[in-house]
């Protein structure tokens, strides 16, 4: 019986479990707008209820207006910004080849004393050095050549992407608009109490979730501020553009802020700016200083959660997942709170 029952186990951890875990991807990926939908309908409840109630406003046209000011609101962020990025864009081409001109210089002369030095050494270290060469450029090959089938991959999906974010705002409304009559159809199928229950989960999980994205938010934010501000202060031409840039950073965890601070930085030292690489260096050791002492301390005050437990759990998702550990350890750990809070409280 225990033997049957370790081969059970084997078997359906080799052919059960990766098969339900591709059908939960693929049924996520089809379902993601209509998650986003249900998330931004319950970010806007708050302001509809207010305005439907408040000031007898119909239904539809509260959901219409909130949508208006939220979406319209941050386009108009999103545009503005835009502007400007063009705008220092179109700058920084006109004075591009001042700054590519003193790279092509020092490329030129560490190639020339190079092949001197190359010349210079014995046979074998020679050799060495021929396979070490080897080795890099087969690297950077494979490295552009996943680059491109990323980017391949990225426009490919980009029609699908515009699809689903139009497929959520549209059901961000019909689920705004007919939030009671959604709830009293799930109530009505779904026998009692289970049906309360879930939509409490349901209910919670949204929030703490939105509670987390708020958390992040801020972090990123203030991150993004630190660095135009900073490279204000350092008198960088184009700081607004390299700001932004390192905020987006910011929000990929494999990257993060060090990915444009630090080669800057690297590159001034080699290029004799050594006291703006030494700037560099101090306004990247403020912006990780800052979001390090801040982050457990932000996501707990935004989700009720002691510092220690978020920090726990970030180190526990970092060292079974890697980097997106970073982000799945706290998500899990709202999820399972908020379930817990819901559960206890029906």
């Amino acid at each position: 019986m225990t033997g049957a029952a370790l081969a059970l186990v084997y078997f359906s951890a080799i052919y059960f479990v990766p098969e339900v875990l591709s059908i939960i991807s693929k049924t996520f990926s089809v379902i993601i707008p209509f998650i986003i939908a249900a998330l931004l309908s319950l970010l806007m409840e708050p302001a509809v209820n207010f305005l439907s109630a408040g000031t007898r406003m119909s239904r539809p046209l509260a959901v219409g207006l909130s949508m208006l000011a939220i979406f319209g609101g941050a386009g108009l962020i999103v545009v503005l910004a835009v502007f400007r990025l063009v705008k220092e864009l179109i700058d920084l081409s006109v004075t591009l080849p001042q700054y590519v001109k003193p790279v092509h210089e020092f490329i030129l002369y560490s190639f020339e004393k190079s092949k001197v030095f190359y010349f210079s050494l014995p046979p074998e270290i020679s050799g060495r050095i021929n396979e070490s060469l080897g080795t890099i450029t087969g690297a950077l090959s494979n490295f552009t050549r996943s680059l491109a089938h990323f980017l391949l991959g990225f426009a490919s999906a980009l029609p699908e992407a515009i699809l689903g974010i139009i497929v959520a705002i549209i059901a961000t409304y019909f689920f705004s608009r007919d939030h009671s009559l959604l709830v009293k159809l799930w109530l009505g199928a779904v026998p009692e109490p289970w049906g309360e229950k879930v939509l409490k989960v349901v209910r919670e999980v949204g929030h703490a979730f939105l509670s987390y994205v708020r958390a992040q938010a801020v972090l990123v934010s203030l991150t993004t501020v630190q660095a135009i501000v900073g490279l204000y202060f350092l008198g960088v031409d184009y700081a607004l553009t390299v700001g932004l840039l390192i905020g987006f950073f910011d929000i990929l965890p494999v990257f993060g802020p060090a990915t444009i601070i630090i080669p800057w930085a690297v590159w001034s030292f080699i290029s004799g700016n050594v006291a703006f690489g030494v700037k560099l260096i101090i306004l990247y050791l403020i912006i990780w200083v800052v979001r390090q002492s801040l982050e457990a301390r932000v996501v707990a005050a935004n989700l009720g959660l002691h510092p220690l437990a978020v920090l726990a759990v970030m180190y526990i998702g970092l060292r079974l997942m890697g980097v997106p550990g970073l982000i799945f350890g706290p998500i899990l750990l709202i999820t399972a709170q908020a379930a817990h809070k819901a559960l206890k409280g029906s």
